[in-house]
């Protein structure tokens, strides 16, 4: 395992063996210098060297690798590469596919902290949250390769012995463009579903992390895929706009912003391409009055401040009943206050840094206007400089709750990304519905009560594809995914994610003569 890691990154001379307890990188140690385009089973370098970008390692800020972008000529060499596998891939068994499927993902799980270490590196989140980040991967694959064999079709009987039958069958060459705050774990669920149903994928991932996508790709190959099974290409706006109009692909699945969704769906319409859009949020958290507080305070900080509050479907309208509010806030303000913030390759930590400096700045920039605006800052919401010198140019800030929220300001209203609680007060069940559901988007919900009527009651108005009762952002591989509204269509991860990876072909059968009006 440390000479496919070495094989791949500059590393320190003494570096030590692989082990849960040691680690093989640490920030600022690594410097990624092989190719990141991979397609045709092997990585691919770029003619086009002129035109490489900056990718950063949040931790410390420095230059982490050099990304080459993708133009029309990859992007159509990558189409190829998957058209061709598709040819093989589509023709297996579901059991067949099952096995390789099985094979990666145990080829994942013997990787797991290189991968969740590579993770760290490019994203900047915690080395705790990355092992999980590649533990949800692996299980979707081995989800989606369970699923692989009894993916049928539906046989009907008609009269005089005639029948009918439904064929489930693959798209074609799907395409995946992924998000930067779940690199690895954003190309598994949206691979293994495609995968599953006899598709090949071109993956493109967020530029800003476009490290570990590739590490999936040779883990397929390793598995025994056919060369073309999964292909990654790099880039931004241009080589997504490309691989949405190549005229070979057969759908699209994206996971991003709102604005970049609309964009997506305008794109795959001109080739009437189906798509799945998983995309923004401005989630509401309801908290009772009769809530458990100690699980109502501890949803309310997982809904906010996992991957330093670079979560989609993240709770960041946090809403408590007027009586308990004032308790609620104190233990909420003491427990942020005391989250551990540093070095994300440490076991300590429990907040590593935003993606990039432009991020932080525009997170903090709404700290202020939330002040502005009249909100009070209860902790938190400034830039934070670790103590450690390498740390000192890393993306860090002050995980942040802003109390004497209205519904009007700026940060309750608009998607911040990062690690901002707003909390808002409410009387009655009937008023809190109404203000939760006041927003173009509509990804997730929770709500904290111990009446189990008034909780299923809630949840039934509140107009949000993902809700929790009495947690939050759980995302098991068996349930389904996704917003109602802006915030996207159709669905990642469970069983009805098959239908958006696949055709239902029909076929009449006449046992007897045609009965014509001719």
């Amino acid at each position: 395992m440390l000479q496919r890691l070495a094989a791949s990154l500059r590393l320190p001379a003494a570096a030590a063996p692989l082990a849960a307890a040691v680690r093989c990188v640490s920030s600022g140690s690594v410097d990624v210098k092989v190719p990141l385009n991979f397609w045709a089973g092997k990585r691919q370098t770029s003619p086009e060297t002129c035109n490489k970008e900056h990718v950063y390692e949040p931790a410390t800020g420095r230059v982490l690798c050099h990304l080459e972008p993708c133009g029309a000529v990859e992007v159509d060499q990558a189409v190829k590469a998957a058209e061709s596998a598709f040819g093989h891939w589509s023709k297996l068994s579901g059991m067949e596919r099952a096995k390789i499927m099985i094979e990666a993902a145990r080829i994942i799980e013997s990787r797991r902290e290189e991968i969740a270490e590579m993770e760290v590196v490019n994203n900047g989140k915690s080395i705790t949250e990355a092992r999980l980040d590649v533990d949800s991967a692996r299980l979707c694959i081995e989800y989606y390769a369970a699923l692989a064999s009894t993916l049928a079709g539906q046989h009907v009987q008609l009269a005089g012995g005639s029948f009918a039958y439904t064929r489930r069958e693959p798209l074609g060459v799907c395409v995946g463009i992924g998000a930067w705050n779940y690199p690895f774990q954003i190309a598994s669920w949206k691979s293994a579903p495609a995968l599953a149903c006899g598709n090949s994928m071109v993956f493109k991932p967020s530029p800003v992390t476009p490290v570990t996508a590739v590490m999936l790709a040779e883990i397929y190959a390793a598995a025994g895929a056919p060369e073309g099974l999964l292909n990654v290409v790099q880039g931004g706006q241009e080589t997504g706009s490309l691989l949405c109009h190549h005229p070979d692909v057969a759908k699209v699945s994206f996971t991003g912003s709102v604005a970049t969704g609309k964009k997506i769906m305008e794109m795959a319409s001109k080739g009437v391409k189906p798509v799945t859009l998983e995309l923004g949020g401005k989630s509401p958290l309801l908290i009772f009055q009769d809530s458990d507080l100690e699980n109502a305070v501890r949803g309310a900080l997982m809904a906010n401040f996992l991957s330093q509050g670079q979560v989609c479907s993240n709770g960041t309208r946090v809403f408590v009943q007027k009586d308990i509010l004032p308790e609620f806030v104190e233990e909420v303000v003491k427990r942020t206050r005391a989250i551990q913030i540093g070095d994300p390759l440490l076991e300590s930590t429990r907040m590593g840094a935003l993606v990039n400096r432009p991020h932080l700045e525009k997170v903090l920039s709404f700290v202020d206007q939330a002040k502005k605006e009249g909100a009070t800052v209860l902790c938190g919401g400034e830039a934070f400089v670790p103590s450690d010198p390498k740390l000192r140019g890393g993306y860090y800030m002050t995980p942040c709750v802003l109390g004497d929220c209205t519904d009007e300001m700026s940060c309750v209203k608009e998607e911040i990304f990062g690690p901002v609680m707003s909390v808002l007060s409410f009387e009655t069940e009937e008023e809190v519905l109404l203000r939760a559901n006041d927003t173009t988007m509509g990804l997730a919900a929770g709500v904290f009560t111990r009446d189990v009527r008034r909780a299923h009651r809630v949840v039934e108005h509140l107009k949000a594809g993902s809700c929790f009762i009495n947690n939050y952002n759980i995302t098991p591989v068996e349930v389904p995914f996704g917003g109602f509204k802006m915030s996207g269509i159709g669905r990642e991860n469970g069983q009805v994610t098959v239908e958006y990876y696949s055709q239902l072909k029909t076929v009449f059968v006449e046992m007897g003569d045609v009965d014509s009006l001719f």
